[in-house]
């Protein structure tokens, strides 16, 4: 099984270091054992060291990357047998956008998965309840959404998480199978956090950049070009842009992205139904 495509069937899944981890540590390892036989190398392993933090920075800069651990970038053969696309919606609850969203997706009968801020999944329990009960999942985004979130050491990740975890489970019902890191940022600390919450971490195959942009035809086309059967799709249900006229563009997009992916007999459908998720 490769790591674009786990499979959220345990309650714990044990943490396997990525290959890069494992390079990083040997690389250390190798590092302290040459500077104890030959202390004069320390600009080279100096440089060594840097270079190997560069990269594992970059590589969680890089929301799409799988360097760092599984991320999943696209739903699973079975999924895409069955000509399914996953929509998924960042940055909610919104008292106000999302039960607007949820409309528009009735109207199409589509499913989605809503990856929610712990603390406004607290503060507007009724959405995430109604949310779920229309058919749709609802996910773990981080509690606070931190922009420092990539930032934060283990105890840091583990509290953030748990705190998101728990105020979705209590609001929904059920907890949330799957996490998304705020703006897809992620560090090398992240993955085991996530693993031994039993999390699956999960990226996109495209974005309409729906929070930078009130342009409906440009999101939109960000998202349609090239669309195919296993696609995740990422759109906001909260701090998305104003569009000229003063509505979040995401109600604007929604309706048409809908109208092309049902006219190309794809089928909208959330996480959890595309990769066949029993609750816990």
């Amino acid at each position: 099984m490769s790591p674009a495509h786990p499979q959220p069937d345990d309650a714990m899944r044990r943490w396997r270091p990525s290959p890069a981890i494992r390079a990083s540590a040997a690389l250390h390892v190798a590092g302290a054992a040459a500077l104890l036989a030959v202390p004069s190398s320390w600009p080279w392993v100096l440089g060594a060291i840097v270079a190997d933090h560069a990269l594992l920075t970059a590589a969680g800069l890089w929301p799409r990357s799988t360097l760092l651990g599984p991320n999943m970038l696209r739903l699973p053969p079975p999924a895409i047998a069955r000509r399914e696309i996953a929509l998924t919606f960042d940055d909610g609850p919104d008292a106000a956008l999302t039960p607007r969203v949820l409309d528009l997706l009735d109207r199409y009968r589509a499913k989605a998965s809503f990856f929610c801020v712990g603390r406004k999944a607290a503060a507007h329990a009724g959405v995430v309840r109604e949310t779920v009960r229309r058919g749709h999942s609802v996910e773990n985004h981080s509690d606070r959404h931190s922009n420092f979130f990539s930032f934060y050491g283990l105890r840091g990740l583990r509290r953030e998480i748990e705190a998101a975890q728990a105020a979705i489970a209590q609001a929904a019902g059920t907890p949330p199978l799957f996490f998304r890191a705020p703006a897809g940022l992620r560090s090398p600390l992240l993955d085991p956090v996530v693993a031994r919450l039993g999390l699956r971490y999960v990226a996109w195959t495209r974005r309409g950049f729906d929070t930078v942009s009130g342009d409906s035809r440009k999101v939109l086309d960000r998202l349609v070009i090239g669309l195919a059967a296993g696609d995740i799709l990422l759109l906001h249900d909260g701090g998305c842009a104003p569009t000229r006229g003063g509505h979040a563009v995401v109600l604007e997009v929604l309706p048409a992205l809908l109208e092309r992916i049902l006219a190309a007999g794809f089928v909208p459908v959330s996480l959890r139904a595309a990769m066949r998720c029993a609750p816990r």
